[in-house]
């Protein structure tokens, strides 16, 4: 197999602030794997929350790794996971890419598309979320308003004035929210906002607090009036069972987790424990994203509106059509790079 790395850097449609930050141009890493005449991509999407993984550090890893990617040899995106994990373990970030990038190859190599190999259907997908990211009241309102009639907006929160901001926004739309801290609340604020949040048609908060602030978490979940659904606090498989009697779902990231093979074992031991699954974005074009897509079938919960973030994609795949997930008639993850003929 050969391993091309790429640096890709993807300016936002608008500047892109969340509690950790603000995202102007987003670097990230696409991955190609080639073998046998198909080429297979990945991406790994750097974050302001996790400054060791940039787009730099993923391919000083992917470089290390070199001489084991290129010498393996597979039959299973799974199994090719297992032989360069002991090599990438260590960068999530980079083993994600290169995860994605194995299974769309291998679905090439087969003609067939991800999620048809793994037996699923495309049927009663849920629909995805469009994000506000933080910004005075009057830019978030005219940032809904660039996709309107979107089914549910993800309002990302961690401001002095979070309820305001829900209320702005409620005026101008009938749509489900969701609403996002980062990590920004504290449990008391937690549960004093729930109830007004519920009254304004929030569906369920993400994060509110920080990733390792369990005994705030197990407050939240017995006295929050809305679920609440882990991101930052459910990183990796270990982390799943954790998040069991502290919040009521978790928030899957590909990249974080390692990609597509561990999200699927992360997916099922969620069930086993009785939680929510939803699977998030990072800043990413489609190729990221499509990969998401052929999980489409095992989730709850979707944010994949990550290529609509951007100003202009790199590749197109799975699309969004007012939160609607379209699937291309195209093997492995759907996706083709804008600079491919044909």
């Amino acid at each position: 197999m050969k391993l091309t790395l790429r640096g890709v850097h993807l300016p936002m449609r608008h500047p892109f602030t969340i509690s950790l930050g603000t995202t102007e141009v987003q670097h990230n890493l696409l991955v190609e794997l080639s073998d046998a005449g198909h080429t297979g991509y990945g991406e790994g999407a750097s974050s302001h929350a996790y400054e060791e993984f940039t787009a730099g550090a993923m391919r000083a890893a992917l470089e290390q790794a070199r001489p084991v990617i290129e010498s393996a040899s597979f039959d299973t995106p799974e199994e090719f996971w297992e032989r360069v994990f002991p090599s990438l373990g260590h960068n999530r970030f980079a083993l994600c890419a290169l995860d994605e990038a194995a299974h769309d190859l291998w679905g090439k190599r087969l003609g067939q598309p991800v999620w048809k190999l793994w037996g699923l259907e495309l049927t009663n997908l849920p629909v995805s979320d469009y994000t506000i990211g933080i910004d005075p009241i009057g830019k978030m309102v005219a940032k809904m308003k660039e996709f309107p009639g979107w089914p549910i907006y993800k309002i990302k929160l961690g401001t002095d004035h979070d309820i305001e901001i829900v209320r702005a926004l409620r005026q101008h739309t009938d749509a489900i929210f969701r609403v996002d801290a980062n990590m920004a609340w504290t449990a008391e604020q937690t549960i004093s906002f729930a109830p007004q949040l519920k009254a304004m048609g929030v569906e369920f908060i993400e994060q509110p607090l920080e990733a390792d602030d369990w005994i705030g978490m197990k407050r939240v979940f017995a006295e929050s009036a809305l679920p609440v659904i882990a991101d930052e606090s459910c990183l990796v498989e270990s982390d799943v069972a954790r998040c069991a009697g502290h919040f009521h779902g978790i928030n899957i990231k590909l990249t974080k987790a390692g990609g597509l093979t561990p999200a699927r074992r992360m997916i099922a031991e969620a069930r086993r424990l009785g939680l929510k699954v939803m699977v998030g974005c990072m800043n990413e074009s489609s190729v990221g994203i499509s990969a998401i897509g052929m999980l489409l079938p095992l989730l709850d919960f979707v944010d994949m509106d990550g290529a609509l973030l951007i100003a202009k994609d790199i590749a197109e795949g799975v699309y969004l059509d007012k939160g609607v997930a379209v699937f291309p008639d195209r093997p492995g993850n759907g996706v083709r790079l804008h600079d491919q003929a044909g």
